[in-house]
């Protein structure tokens, strides 16, 4: 596996070698019967159950989560001694990936898996996992979390679910109301979220079902992810026994953060799950469609929307699994280190919270965008409910709301990269000073450079160029007035996440090539040069939109010209290489990468 040379933001600042990333062609045998057992595991227990899961048929979500329980894709993440697999975060990703390709039952069982199990497996004593975990990854009890009130979205603090302290001290005392409760219609355990007394931060609780003082709103009718049971859910005088608070008092906000975290990245693995299996339904009614006496994959308006289909979710694939990897070399890192495996784990994903918001953006948009063409390729046969395309638009709309709005997501790239920079963690202050000097420079005419990469690399560094001269420019003109402008922050952020996703797919691509050949990899090649090129497209827009917005005179026209300058490309025949990509596609059937 690769070892992880980089902290998380760096990508920004410091070069990353293709050696140095793990890419999905490199997967062991373990793992890749892991996969094959989630894939049979769809195949046989959800695809050809969609509509009556759809349907929420009583007692069918819950008998799919039981045999996923048996299974043990319920524990892929909880150590052995807690009754779980003990597989590593990569792997974890890679069953994520493939359970996101079934509908209401993904999110069902991800929530289950992830913001369900896992703030008691890292916040909890010994004797709360040694409880809890071993029937969570049995799926013996289903489990889901509390955080969302009627008030208090994206601002989760805000909560006015309290808990006060009973007069024998035994119990917490807990009131308010939860809403968007995923699993809530069967869940047997609660993490939920309350303020103790006038506590201004959240602290958590473990709440059983049995403990009684809850009561559910009927299902929620939803645009997509119909199956997925959705509830209010109400706590009257709810007794919690005081051993069932998660962590410490005062906590839950720091938990929450970290779960959502986690959340973030796992969706991402999800939408690549999902982008696929679209890309796969798409080929094939491409080729089995007849128009004008051709498939209608003969077609180039067609072929267009498959390759690029392929190109996004290629490229987001790189992303994930190249954060994924870093991810778990950094928690590797600090058990090493002596920290205790849970610590590790949150400390490690913390490490990578920049890129964990970028993954959540780019995949759920990617996935939308796939989602959308897929559509389109079947018509009007993708207007229809009797068509798969309907579930797979509906059910797409909900990732750029999950785990955090994708706006709020944008404004925590670039308030996270800013923080670090100013506590020390990350020097950005350096690399935009020089990039400032190259300014007012002559540009620098270095070696010639015939390499495969040389060009691509070359924009990749001037990619990183742009954020920081106009990130640098901003924080300089605006200081404390910049958290203000959202519109120029989630310009600067649309760079930064075409940036890390463009060089993910061309590092993938070079260690392809490199385990392989050119000729073997010539559709895959295509793909990160067709990123690459739009990627540049994209961050001269934004580029052009947020120094419009708040730079003048002398100062504007100067980085407006170093914009060019850095955005400027060859020529490039995007049709030629669409077609190359469309024609894997086509005479494999399916998506092929």
């Amino acid at each position: 596996m690769a070892t992880n040379k980089l902290k998380g933001g760096e990508f920004l600042i410091k070069e990353t070698l293709s050696k140095d990333i793990f890419i999905p062609e490199q997967w062991t045998e373990e793992q890749l019967m892991m996969k094959k057992t989630c894939e049979d595991f769809i195949a046989q227990e959800v695809s050809p159950h969609l509509d009556r899961i759809d349907n929420q048929e009583e007692g069918l979500m819950v008998s799919i989560m039981d045999k996923a329980g048996k299974l043990g894709l319920l524990g892929i993440s909880v150590p052995e001694d807690l009754g779980g697999s003990g597989f590593d975060f990569v792997t974890s990703m890679l069953t994520t990936e493939i359970i996101g390709t079934g509908h209401s039952a993904a999110v069902a069982l991800s929530a289950h898996t992830g913001i369900g199990t896992l703030p008691i497996l890292y916040y909890g004593n010994e004797e709360q996992k040694k409880k809890y975990i071993p029937k969570l990854a049995s799926g013996d009890w289903k489990a889901c979390y509390c955080l969302t009130e009627p008030a208090s979205g994206s601002d989760a603090n805000s909560g006015k679910t309290n808990a006060t302290l009973s007069a024998d001290g035994k119990h917490y005392i807990l009131n308010g109301q939860k809403m968007w409760i995923t699993n809530g219609g069967f869940a047997d355990i609660f993490t939920v979220f309350a303020k103790i007394d006038d506590d201004k931060n959240l602290s958590a609780f473990i709440v059983e079902k049995s403990f009684g003082g809850i009561t559910l709103n009927p299902e929620e009718h939803k645009m997509g992810i119909k199956g997925s049971s959705t509830r209010q859910v109400f706590f009257n005088n709810c007794k919690i026994p005081i051993e069932n608070l998660l962590s410490e008092r005062g906590n839950g906000f720091k938990i929450a953060v970290n779960i959502l975290n986690i959340g973030r990245v796992k969706l991402a693995g999800a939408a690549i799950g999902a982008s696929k299996s679209t890309i796969s339904l798409s080929v094939k009614y491409a080729n089995e469609r007849i128009q004008f006496e051709r498939p209608i994959s003969k077609y180039g308006a067609i072929r267009y929307k498959l390759a690029e289909q392929a190109t996004r979710t290629f490229a987001s694939e790189s992303a994930t699994y190249r954060a994924s990897q870093n991810i778990e070399d950094a928690i590797h890192n600090l058990s090493q280190e002596g920290l205790d495996e849970a610590k590790a784990i949150l400390k490690g994903i913390e490490q990578f919270a920049v890129e964990a918001a970028i993954l959540k953006v780019h995949g759920s948009e990617t996935l939308d965008y796939v989602a959308d063409e897929g559509v389109q390729i079947y018509g009007g046969m993708g207007y229809s409910s009797e068509g798969p395309m309907d579930r797979v638009y509906r059910d797409s709309r909900i990732n750029r709301i999950f785990e955090g709005t994708n706006e709020i997501n944008r404004l925590l790239i670039v308030d996270m990269l800013l923080k670090r920079a100013m506590k020390g963690e990350l020097d950005l202050m350096g690399p935009a000073q020089k990039v400032g000097a190259e300014l007012v420079g002559m540009p620098e005419m270095g070696e010639a450079d015939d390499s495969l990469f040389a060009y691509e690399k070359k924009m990749v560094t001037n990619f990183k160029k742009v954020i920081l001269m106009i990130a640098g420019a901003a924080v300089q003109k605006l200081m404390t007035t910049l958290s203000k402008e959202q519109e120029i922050i989630m310009n600067i952020a649309d760079m930064a996440i075409e940036t890390y996703v463009a060089e993910s797919v061309l590092l993938r691509v070079e260690k392809l090539i490199s385990m392989k050949s050119q000729e073997e990899c010539s559709a895959q090649l295509n793909m990160a040069r067709l990123y690459i090129n739009s990627a540049c497209d994209k961050i001269y827009i934004s580029g052009k939109e947020a120094l419009n917005s708040f730079a003048e005179g002398d100062e504007l026209r100067m980085m407006l010209i170093g914009l060019k300058r850095f955005t400027k490309q060859d020529a490039f025949n995007a049709k030629l290489a669409r077609q190359v990509v469309a024609q894997k596609l086509i005479s494999e059937n399916k998506y092929c990468f």
